[in-house]
């Protein structure tokens, strides 16, 4: 039997299930009409019917992307369908599938933000950083309490080398969830490609994690800049941004590595005074 046809009977079998809970008899009223035995051409299987979306939906659930694919083109090219197919293109690694989706629900609905958000995606895949910018931009502007979308905005300003501006998107998304960073999602924009850019948003990230209060994970982020060679250890005790790290064991521990040890608690020592005569 084919796997359309199995889900399709459960689901029949569970309205079935439904209505004889409804049917049982109420103390004190008349016993209902028996229910008549269900045949493949009764009024149940009409009614519960799964659409082409539905299983779509169903296939995507277990990674059948290619199978959903082929359900969704024979359902109803509205807008949240066309998006629906361009996510399981992309997880199929097809970009140019993707894109020509996400594009055709977009002319349908221009202020859609998760539409935008997810063809911002697919310029950031293509290396389109200044359009993927643009495209984050309206996706934030329609949805402004969005931190995945402040996130996504901040990753491609970093990937077009505009790290002020980035760190400003991070900031946002950060304040709107602290831990943005740490979710999944079923499509995402990726690091910037080059560890130039990797190690500038670890950089600016470790600043976020400590006006968000945590700065464990700002030392996790911190090492990360190190190793991509984007700051140095003396850089990084210069920066007052990163004083209330100084007394975090760890943070002393990243740094004797480094060979820089913190004798002192103090953020910035007091320059010393001139000698009288």
């Amino acid at each position: 039997m084919k796997p359309i046809t199995v889900l399709k009977l459960r689901i029949v079998g569970i309205a079935a299930a439904v209505l004889c809970v409804q049917a049982a008899a109420i103390p004190g009223q008349p016993p209902a009409p028996p229910i008549p035995q269900s045949s493949p051409t009764s009024s149940v299987t009409s009614t519960f019917q799964p659409t082409h979306e539905n299983i779509a939906d169903s296939m995507m659930a277990h990674q059948r992307y290619q199978a959903a694919i082929q359900e969704y083109k024979q359902a109803p090219a509205n807008p949240e369908v066309l998006n629906k197919m361009g996510v399981a293109y992309q997880l199929l690694y097809d970009v140019n599938g993707a894109g020509k989706c996400y594009k055709e629900a977009l002319r349908k609905e221009p202020k859609n933000a998760k539409y935008l958000n997810n063809m911002g995606s697919i310029y950031m895949a293509q290396k389109e950083f200044s359009t993927a910018v643009k495209t984050y931009r309206k996706a934030v502007k329609y949805d402004p309490t969005s931190a995945l979308y402040q996130k996504n905005l901040g990753t491609a300003l970093f990937a077009g080398r505009d790290y002020k501006k980035g760190w400003v998107a991070y900031q946002q998304a950060l304040k709107l969830d602290p831990q943005i960073f740490d979710h999944s999602a079923s499509v995402r924009v990726e690091n910037p490609g080059t560890i130039q850019d990797r190690g500038a948003m670890n950089f600016y990230m470790a600043k976020g994690c400590i006006k968000a209060g945590l700065p464990e994970r700002a030392i996790e982020y911190l090492r990360l800049a190190l190793n991509e060679g984007f700051t140095t250890p003396k850089k990084i005790i210069a920066d007052a941004e990163f004083d209330p790290l100084r007394t975090v064991p760890a943070f002393q521990q990243m740094m004797a590595a480094q060979g820089v040890y913190l004798t002192s608690t103090s953020a910035h020592p007091p320059a010393q005074q001139p000698v009288q005569q």
